[in-house]
C-alpha cells in the first residue's frame, strides 16, 4: 500500500499555483501596458483616426471664371447637368455586362463607349469614369429606381463648360478637358494639389490654360459626419469654394466674327490691334474648330477628322505660323533708309526692271520696271528694284538692327503659350543655322531679306505687334488678349497691361512720311489697295504684299491656273486707320489666295468697314476654294521657311540635266522640328531668281526671286 506525501503535493501545488498566478500577473501587467500605451501614448494619433471614420472632408468645387469680350458677351461660361459615372474597381460584375445592363435604363451610344474605353485607358482604372453626361431627369429618374442593382455606379452632380459660340475665336478662348495622368503627377508635385481635389477638368489649350491658375478658383470643404457605412448624417462645418476670377478680354467679338466669315473657305490668319493699348481687337485662325467638342472627351472619329485634316484647323496660325512678309516689309526698309541716312524721300533711283549684283540678274515683277522711282512711289507701287539697291546699301547688320526693336523674329509676349518666335535673319544667324561654307552669308541673302523674302519668316502676330508699333509713332505697347481680370467675388478688376513696354527712338518726320505713302496704297490709282478702298468713307495706310510659297523654273512664267491651290502665292495685307489717330492696326495672311490686293484687302476692308464705321457687309462670302489636289500636298505643319530656304540654295546650286518630278510643296507655315536639308557653300551672290514650271513644282522659298505685285 502506497503512502501519499502530502506535503510534498501541497508544494508542487502551491508551485503551480504561483506560477499560474505570475502568468496572470504578466499579463494583466501586459494588458496594463498596452492599455496605457493606447490610451495615453497614442491617444492623439487614435483620435484622429477615430475622427477620420466618423467625419470626411468633402471638397466644394469651384464655379470656373467666365471668358467674355470687351462688351460682355459671354464666350464660355458653365452650366450643371448629371453624370453617370463608373468606379472600375467596384463593379461586382464584369464592365461589359455592367454597360450593356445600364444601356437598358439609359441611352448609351457607341460613341459613348469609346469615349468610356478611351479615358479608362488613360486613368487606368482608378477613380469614376463618365460612361454618360447630361442626363435628362427622367433617365436619372430610372436609374435612381435601380440603383441597388448596380455597386460601383453612380449619378453625379457635376460642373460642365460650354463655349456657346461655337468655333468662332477657338484658338483665343481654347478648351478644357480631362485631367490625364501626366497633368495629374505635375499637380500632385505642385502647390496646387489639394486646391484640384475633386476635379475633374482642367484648362488644355488658348486662355484656358494660360489663364487656368485664375480660372480655377479656391477649392472649398464641407465636414461631414458620417455611419460606419459611409453615409453622410450631418454637416458639422464648412468652407466655401472661391470662384475663379472671370476673363475680360480686349476682342470684339462681333469683330472676330466677321472676318471669320469673311474668309469664308479659305485658309490663314489675321489679327488686329488698337495700337495705343496694345488690346487685340481680333484674332483669327481659319479654320477653327468647335471647343465644345473637347470638354468630355473627344470621339476618336471627331479627333481623326481635326488632326489628319489637310487644313489643319488646330495650327493656331497668327502665334505659331510663320510666312515671309512679302511687300508688307517695305515700309520698314523705307524708314529705316531714312532714319540711317541711305536715303532722302526725294532721291530717285532709276529702275530698268531688274538689279545686278555680281553678275546675278534680279529681276523686277515689271517687265522694263518703273523708271524713275522715288521712296514714296516704291511704296504705293509696290517697286522690287528699288529694295534690292536700297537692302544692298544698307547690309543685312543694319536691316537686323533695325527691325529688331520692332518686334520682327521675337516672342511679342502675348498671354497665349507656344508663341513661336520666327526668324529675322542675320549673318550670325545663318552661321549658327547651317554648317560650315553653307552658314557664310552672301550679298543675294541681303537682296532677298530685303524685299521680305529670303529667310525672313514671322507669325502673323509679329507683323501686326510691328506694324501697330509703327502706326504708334513708335511706343510699343505689349499685345494681350485679356484686357481686365475680374474678381470672381468682390468684382473688382485689374488691368493686365497698363502701361507702354518701351520706345523705339524715331525721328516723328521719317514716321509721318511712311505713313503717308502708306495712305497712297489705298487712296491713289496705281496704288496696290486702291481698288480695295475706293469710297471707305475714312483714311487708311496700307501696304499689300504676295509671297511666293514655290520656286519657277527659270524662263518660265508663274501661272497660278495651272498651279495646285496649295502650290499659290500667299496673300499679304497690312493697314492702320484712322491715319490721324489710328483706333485699329491689322496685318493678314491668306494662304495660297494669291495678290494681297485682290485677296487679302478686299477682307480688311470689310473689318476696317465694321470697325469704324459700324457698317456690316452686305453677305457672307461665297467663294470657293478648289481642294481636289489636297492628297498630293503636304500639310501645314512642314519645313520652317528657313529650311526650305536651304532646300531651295542647294536645289540651285546643284545642276540638274533632267527636269524634276513633281513634289509637294511645304506652306510657308507652322515651323517643325524635323532637321532640315543642308544648302552646298554659295557663292558671292545668289543666282538668278528661277520658277519651276507647274509640272515640276518643288518645295522652295524665295530666296532670290522677285516679289511679285500684289
Amino acid at each position: 500500500m502506497e503512502i501519499k506525501d502530502t506535503e510534498q503535493e501541497m508544494r508542487e501545488f502551491r508551485l503551480r499555483v504561483t506560477v499560474l498566478g505570475g502568468l496572470v500577473l504578466l499579463c494583466f501587467f501586459l494588458l496594463l501596458a498596452r492599455f496605457v500605451w493606447l490610451q495615453i501614448v497614442e491617444h492623439s494619433d487614435f483620435a484622429v483616426k477615430a475622427e477620420e471614420n466618423r467625419i470626411a472632408l468633402v471638397p466644394i468645387v469651384p464655379n470656373r471664371g467666365l471668358i467674355l469680350d470687351r462688351n460682355g458677351v459671354v464666350l464660355a461660361r458653365n452650366y450643371s447637368a448629371y453624370t453617370l459615372e463608373i468606379t472600375p474597381a467596384k463593379l461586382t460584375a464584369s464592365l461589359d455586362d455592367t454597360i450593356d445592363e445600364l444601356s437598358k435604363l439609359v441611352t448609351v451610344e457607341l460613341k459613348d463607349r469609346k469615349r468610356f474605353k478611351t479615358l479608362l485607358e488613360e486613368s487606368k482604372g482608378f477613380g469614376s469614369i463618365p460612361l454618360r453626361t447630361r442626363l435628362s431627369d427622367e433617365e436619372v429618374a430610372r436609374f435612381t429606381a435601380q440603383h441597388f442593382r448596380f455597386p460601383g455606379v453612380e449619378v453625379q452632380a457635376r460642373l460642365f463648360r460650354q463655349y456657346p459660340l461655337g468655333e468662332t475665336a477657338s484658338h483665343v478662348i481654347g478648351y478644357i478637358g480631362r485631367i490625364s495622368p501626366k497633368e495629374a503627377e505635375a499637380l500632385e508635385d505642385s502647390e496646387d494639389d489639394a486646391n484640384y481635389n475633386g476635379t475633374d477638368h482642367i484648362g488644355k489649350e488658348g486662355l484656358e490654360k494660360s489663364y487656368e491658375q485664375v480660372l480655377h478658383g479656391q477649392t472649398g470643404y464641407e465636414e461631414v459626419e458620417k455611419t460606419s457605412g459611409g453615409r453622410a448624417i450631418r454637416t458639422l462645418s464648412n468652407k466655401p469654394a472661391r470662384p475663379g476670377s472671370n476673363l475680360i478680354l480686349s476682342i470684339d467679338i462681333e469683330l472676330q466674327k466677321i472676318v471669320e466669315e469673311a474668309f469664308g473657305e479659305r485658309r490663314g490668319a489675321m489679327v488686329a490691334i488698337e495700337p495705343s493699348t496694345g488690346d487685340i481687337l481680333a484674332y483669327v485662325s481659319r479654320p477653327g474648330y468647335d471647343p465644345n467638342l473637347f470638354v468630355d472627351g473627344i470621339d476618336a472619329q471627331s479627333w481623326n477628322d481635326l488632326n489628319n485634316s489637310l487644313d489643319r484647323p488646330m495650327v493656331n496660325r497668327p502665334l505659331s505660323g510663320t510666312y515671309a512678309p512679302g511687300l508688307t516689309f517695305k515700309p520698314f526698309m523705307a524708314l529705316a533708309a531714312l532714319e540711317l541716312g541711305k536715303r532722302t524721300p526725294s532721291q530717285v533711283t532709276y529702275d530698268p526692271g531688274f538689279f545686278m549684283l555680281g553678275g546675278h540678274r534680279f529681276n523686277d515683277d515689271v517687265p522694263g520696271g518703273h523708271g524713275s522711282v522715288d521712296m514714296r512711289k516704291s511704296i504705293i507701287v509696290s517697286c522690287n528694284t528699288y529694295y534690292y539697291e536700297l537692302g544692298h546699301d544698307l547690309g543685312i547688320g543694319a536691316i537686323h538692327d533695325f527691325m529688331q526693336p520692332f518686334g520682327f523674329g521675337q516672342k511679342t509676349g502675348i498671354d497665349l503659350e507656344n508663341e513661336k518666335s520666327g526668324v529675322l535673319p542675320s549673318a550670325e544667324w545663318k552661321r549658327g543655322r547651317f554648317k560650315g561654307a553653307a552658314g557664310k552669308w552672301v550679298g543675294g541673302d541681303t537682296i532677298s531679306v530685303s524685299n521680305g523674302s529670303g529667310y525672313n519668316a514671322y507669325t502673323p502676330l509679329q507683323i501686326a505687334h510691328a506694324v501697330a508699333n509703327l502706326a504708334n509713332n513708335g511706343v510699343v505697347m505689349k499685345p494681350h488678349l485679356v484686357k481686365i481680370i475680374e474678381d470672381g467675388v468682390t468684382r473688382a478688376r485689374k488691368l493686365t497691361v497698363s502701361q507702354e513696354s518701351y520706345r523705339i527712338p524715331l525721328q516723328q518726320q521719317n514716321i509721318d512720311f511712311v505713313k503717308n505713302a502708306m495712305v497712297g496704297v489705298t487712296s491713289e490709282p496705281g496704288g496696290t489697295a486702291y481698288r480695295a478702298f475706293a469710297g471707305a468713307g475714312y483714311t487708311v495706310g496700307g501696304k499689300t504684299g504676295t509671297a511666293q510659297v514655290i520656286t519657277i523654273k527659270k524662263g518660265e512664267k508663274y501661272n497660278a491656273a495651272k498651279l495646285a491651290e496649295r502650290l499659290r502665292d500667299n496673300a499679304l495685307f497690312t493697314a492702320f486707320a484712322p491715319v490721324d489717330k489710328p483706333r485699329i492696326v491689322l496685318a493678314m495672311v491668306v494662304e495660297n489666295a494669291g495678290k494681297g490686293g485682290d485677296q487679302a484687302a478686299p477682307i480688311a476692308r470689310k473689318a476696317l468697314d465694321y470697325y469704324l464705321l459700324g457698317k456690316r457687309p452686305a453677305e457672307k462670302d461665297k467663294t470657293k476654294v478648289e481642294k481636289e489636289d489636297a492628297e498630293t500636298v503636304l500639310p501645314v505643319e512642314g519645313q520652317a521657311m528657313e529650311e526650305q530656304a536651304a532646300a531651295a540654295e542647294m536645289q540651285r546650286a546643284a545642276p540638274s540635266p533632267q527636269t524634276p518630278a513633281a513634289q509637294p510643296a511645304v506652306p510657308i507655315a507652322a515651323p517643325s522640328p524635323q532637321a532640315s536639308a543642308q544648302p552646298s557653300a554659295p557663292t558671292t551672290a545668289s543666282p538668278a531668281p528661277q520658277r519651276v514650271s507647274p509640272s515640276a513644282a518643288q518645295p522652295a522659298t524665295p530666296l532670290a526671286a522677285p516679289a511679285r505685285k500684289p
